[in-house]
C-alpha cells in the first residue's frame, strides 16, 4: 500500500488541520456517491485508513517508527471509535453530502454545570430618547432556576441516582457497520442525555428540569447617545444555566423612531427651513425646531437658496461620551411667491428698473421702493 502521507498529498510534518482539509477534499473528491469511475470506492477506502492512523498522535508515532506493522489491531485496523479522526471522518461522511447536518463529532457532551443560553430582546425607542437616553422597564420571558428544588430536578428529599444503562459515564458504545468497515462509535447515552444521572422522583415544579420560565421586570439604563442598532448586554439576564451553571446574558437591539422634522447622521441632526425670499434678502431671526426645543435661528441678509446654518452643541452626544455633543446643519429653503398682488408687480417693476438704471441719482428713491415693498411683506 501507498505510503499515508503521499496517500493524503501531505508533508510528513504536516499538522493536523493540514490533515484534516486535505483528507476532507480526498473523501469528497472519491467517495462513491459522486466518484463512480472504477476503483475509486477502493482509494476512498486507503485515503480514509490514512487518515484514522494520521489524525491521532499516538499511531501516527507508531507508524512514523514502524510503518503499517506498528499498527497491530484486528487485522490491522485500530479501533477508530477511541480515535479522534472519527469525528472527522463522521462529519465529512454526513454533514458534507447532505446527511446528518453537520454532527461535528456528535453534541457536546452536557455532564456538569452547563451555561444558560443568551436572550435577545427588541425594544423600539423615540428619537429624544435616543438622544438624550432614560431607565427603561421592561417585561422578559426567561428561565430561572426552579426555587423549589434548587435546580436540582428532583423532588425535595430526594435527588439524581446514578444512571443504570451507562454506569453514570454518560455515554455508550455502538458498534456500526457500513461498506467500509465496522466502527465502533461513542455516543450520548440517550436515558440520562449525558449527564450520567437519572433523576426517578422529579420536581413538580419544574417538571424535573430544573429551570421554570418566568416573566421578569427588567430595569436597563439607555444611555445617551445610542442609534438603531445599538445593542445594550445585560449580564447575568438571560436563561439560567443547568446543573449550577451560569446563566446567559440578555441583549437589547434598539430601533430609534424617526422624527417628524429632524434627521440624524451620526452625530449631527440634519433639519430644514423654509423662508421667504424677503427674509433671506433682508435677514430675519426665526425660530427652529431641535432636539433641545425651539431656538432662535439668525438668517444672514443676502443668505442664498440652499444656504446650511449651523446651531453648535444641538447635535447628539456621543455614545460613552455624553459630553462631546456634535452640531445641528439647516439647509435653507427660499421660497419664492406664486402669485404677486398688482401693487407688489408695480413695486418689483420699478425696484427692478432702478436696479438696471445707471448712476446714483436714484439712491434715494430706491431706499423708498424698498420701504414701501417690504413694509407690505412684514
Amino acid at each position: 500500500m501507498a505510503d499515508y502521507y503521499d496517500l493524503l498529498g501531505v508533508s510528513k510534518d504536516a499538522d493536523g488541520d493540514t490533515l484534516k482539509r486535505a483528507y476532507r477534499r480526498l473523501a469528497r473528491q472519491y467517495h462513491p456517491d459522486i466518484n463512480k469511475d472504477p476503483g475509486a470506492e477502493d482509494r476512498f477506502k486507503e485515503i480514509g485508513r490514512a487518515y484514522e492512523v494520521l489524525s491521532d498522535p499516538q499511531t501516527r508515532g507508531r507508524y512514523d517508527q514502524f510503518g503499517e506493522a506498528g499498527l497491530g489491531g484486528a487485522g490491522g485496523m485500530p479501533d477508530v471509535g477511541d480515535m479522534g479522526g472519527f469525528a472527522d471522518l463522521f462529519e465529512t461522511f454526513f454533514s458534507g453530502f447532505g446527511g446528518a447536518g453537520g454532527s461535528g463529532g456528535g453534541r457536546p457532551r452536557r455532564r456538569g454545570p452547563q451555561q444558560g443560553d443568551d436572550l435577545r430582546y427588541d425594544l423600539k425607542i423615540d428619537f429624544e430618547q435616543a438622544v438624550f437616553g432614560q431607565e427603561r422597564e421592561i417585561k422578559i420571558p426567561h428561565l430561572e432556576t426552579c426555587d423549589t428544588c434548587n435546580g436540582t430536578g428532583a423532588k425535595v428529599g430526594s435527588g439524581p441516582t446514578t444512571c443504570s444503562t451507562c454506569g453514570g459515564v454518560g455515554q455508550v458504545r455502538r458498534a456500526t457497520r457500513t461498506p467500509f468497515g465496522s466502527f465502533t462509535q461513542v455516543a450520548e447515552c440517550p436515558s440520562c442525555e449525558g449527564t450520567g444521572q437519572v433523576i426517578s422522583d422529579p420536581c413538580g415544579a419544574c417538571a424535573g428540569q430544573g429551570v421554570r420560565q418566568v416573566r421578569k421586570k427588567l430595569r436597563i439604563n439607555i444611555p445617551a447617545g445610542v442609534d438603531t442598532g445599538t445593542r445594550l448586554r445585560v449580564a447575568g439576564e438571560g436563561n439560567a444555566g443547568l446543573r449550577g451553571g451560569p446563566s446567559g446574558d440578555l441583549y437589547v437591539f434598539l430601533t430609534v423612531k424617526s422624527h417628524p422634522q429632524l434627521r440624524r447622521d451620526g452625530i449631527t441632526v440634519l433639519s430644514e427651513v423654509n423662508v421667504s425670499y424677503l427674509q433671506a434678502i433682508l435677514g430675519d431671526i426665526i425660530e427652529v425646531d431641535t432636539v433641545d426645543g425651539n431656538t432662535s435661528l439668525e438668517i444672514p441678509a443676502g443668505t442664498q437658496p440652499n444656504a446650511v446654518l449651523t446651531l453648535e452643541n444641538k447635535g447628539i452626544p456621543k455614545l460613552g461620551n455624553p459630553v462631546a455633543r456634535g452640531n445641528q446643519r439647516i439647509s435653507i429653503n427660499v421660497k419664492l411667491p406664486l402669485r404677486l398682488s398688482d401693487e407688489e408687480r408695480g413695486l418689483l417693476e420699478d425696484l427692478a428698473g432702478h436696479h438696471s438704471a445707471k448712476g446714483r441719482q436714484h439712491h434715494h428713491h430706491n431706499s423708498g421702493l424698498f420701504a414701501r415693498l417690504f413694509g407690505q411683506k412684514g
